[in-house]
């Protein structure tokens, strides 16, 4: 008997297996040979029993008490903090993050949990002077109803929890189509909801394959709004979608954030923040560090000292304390990295190290790319333009701000900037004309709290937000009451 777990869906309160029976292999990024879990592959027969069930919870849910989707929020909160270490090491096997991004990320999405708890608590309307001195004239928030809710892979429980806590929060349903390559974590999720004391239907989660799940849900017209994080590519498709239904949506897609290093800046500071953010994650995040613009003057040394600093990263089993980086997700990403740096490397780009499969010591079992650094890099080609979504840094020189700024803006995307100084006026003068949704001064690009609103410009979202009370802005719609008092009864 096979002591590989089976995991299901969860629709209108039940965990169920797939309606054609059909399951998905998950397997460990740092041991393809591992099998983590068995999850249903599920079709369009499961994405309309969930829209079904979520359509039929939302008529009580929408109207029921705040307070009441709080303390099961709070409560949720409560049940997977217990089980942080846990989920925290799934994550890890599941995913590839060292044990201790793992461990943080699932604390963060306690935090997250927590916040919302408290956010649907909140005032969710306003009162407005009339014309009339008569009329009582309000805004009140309510929800919109089925919200479909696509992850990707990379954060398989912090963005999970980040888009889900808000929507049930103020009042919607939810049907979930997690990353297939992270189904485990949503589970996890689900599982600390349920128990929580979610009604059935509220949120039901359904895996499987975009083409077989997200397909059929996004084109559900019952589903009023999608939140959506993933490639520009996919984000291009649901963006002609939901248009043509009249569908909200909600987009966060990618990032080639830059890290300015000017030459007043603490380098000890700026090499830890680039490095950190160009690395952790193997640079599987969309706020990772892709492009360090140095100030000439002291790009060769800081470079030399990326170099030393890049080269001692320790890559391996991420369950292993000692470890600094893990693998890329799967194999295909791996290739498709080593490939990235062997085309820049054929095009003439100033190559410094990495970037090619690694093997031994039982890394050839995994997923596993060698850090990559690049110097003296075009900031119009390939690797000074495009989302690598891996570990791999380019250094480009620029003779002092207005350069660096007009080079960091000089891609399609907008989600996070970094600047290193320590020069008041030069870090509010980045901070306004830096192009981006996220602007940090003498830390990483890839910082983001659960409070204050996260999102990008241009390329990098669809000018929404998400996180913090931004979030209230697209999982409610406004309704504005006017109430005049009939006449006075003679």
């Amino acid at each position: 008997m096979s002591d590989i777990p089976v995991f299901r869906n969860y629709i209108a309160g039940e965990w169920k297996a797939a309606a054609s029976g059909a399951v998905m292999e998950n397997r460990n990024p740092s041991n393809r040979d591992e099998i983590i879990g068995r999850f249903a592959a599920s079709d369009a027969e499961d994405v309309k029993q969930a829209v079904d069930a979520a359509a039929e919870a939302y008529k009580t849910w929408g109207k029921g008490s705040a307070i009441a989707r709080a303390n099961i929020l709070h409560k949720a909160a409560t049940i997977l903090e217990s089980r942080i270490p846990e989920i925290g090491r799934e994550l890890s096997r599941e995913e590839g993050k060292t044990l201790k991004e793992g461990i943080g990320e699932t604390t963060r999405a306690v935090q997250i949990l927590r916040y919302y708890a408290g956010e649907a608590q909140q005032p969710s309307g306003e009162h407005y002077p009339s014309m009339n001195p008569a009329t009582l004239l309000y805004t009140v928030r309510e929800p919109l109803g089925v919200c479909g809710i696509i992850t990707p892979w990379n954060f398989p429980i912090a963005i999970p929890a980040w888009k889900i806590a808000p929507a049930l929060a103020f009042g919607n349903t939810v049907v979930f189509k997690p990353a297939s390559l992270t189904p485990l974590c949503a589970v996890r999720l689900v599982e600390a909801l349920a128990e929580a004391g979610l009604p059935a239907g509220v949120l039901n989660l359904v895996t499987g394959s975009a083409g077989k799940v997200g397909d059929p849900l996004v084109k559900d017209d019952r589903v009023v709004a999608v939140s959506f994080t993933g490639s520009n590519e996919v984000g291009g498709e649901l963006r002609k979608t939901m248009g043509a239904r009249g569908g909200k949506l909600q987009l966060e897609l990618g990032g080639k954030n830059p890290a300015i290093v000017l030459a007043d800046a603490d380098l000890d500071q700026a090499l830890m923040h680039v490095v950190n953010g160009a690395m952790m994650s193997t640079g599987q995040k969309c706020t990772a560090t892709s492009r360090a613009i140095v100030d000439r003057r002291i790009a060769d040394a800081f470079t030399e000292k990326l170099a030393q600093r890049i080269a001692s990263i320790r890559v391996g089993d991420p369950l292993d304390p000692d470890t600094q980086m893990g693998p890329l997700i799967d194999d295909k990403a791996a290739d498709r990295v080593a490939g990235e740096v062997k085309t820049a490397k054929e095009q003439g780009v100033t190559h410094v190290f990495g970037g090619e499969r690694l093997s031994g010591e039982e890394r050839e079992r995994g997923a596993f790319v060698a850090p990559a650094l690049f110097t003296n890099v075009d900031p119009s080609s390939r690797l000074g333009q495009e989302e690598l979504f891996g570990p791999v840094l380019g250094v480009i020189p620029a003779d002092g701000l207005d350069e660096a700024v007009a080079i960091a803006n000089q891609v399609r995307f907008g989600l996070s900037a970094s600047i290193f100084t320590r020069d008041l006026a030069t870090a509010l003068i980045f901070a306004q004309q830096a192009e981006a949704g996220i602007v940090h001064v003498n830390s990483e690009t890839a910082g983001a709290e659960p409070q204050v609103p996260f999102g990008g410009m241009k390329g990098s979202s669809s000018y929404s937000r998400e996180q913090g009370k931004a979030a209230r802005e697209f999982f409610t719609q406004t309704k504005t009451v006017y109430i005049d008092l009939p006449p006075v009864a003679k």
